[in-house]
């Protein structure tokens, strides 16, 4: 699964398929920086414990 990283807040997204490079699932990046956003796998996205998943692209996440 894709993902998006917020380097600015550490939280990981959930790409939206099909829509722009940095298109969300919950929407929150389409007012980033496309230079503080950085694609990749979930898996390889969150790395470190300061690293969170958006709870509202994610069941199991607790951040914004």
């Amino acid at each position: 699964m894709d993902g998006i990283l917020n380097e600015v807040t550490n939280t990981v997204h959930k790409q939206e398929t099909g829509g722009r490079e940095f298109q969300t699932v919950c929407g929150v990046a389409y007012n980033v920086a496309a230079d503080q956003l950085r694609p990749g796998g979930i898996d390889q996205l969150v790395t470190s414990q300061s690293t969170s998943k958006c709870g509202r692209c994610f069941d199991d996440g607790g951040g914004y």
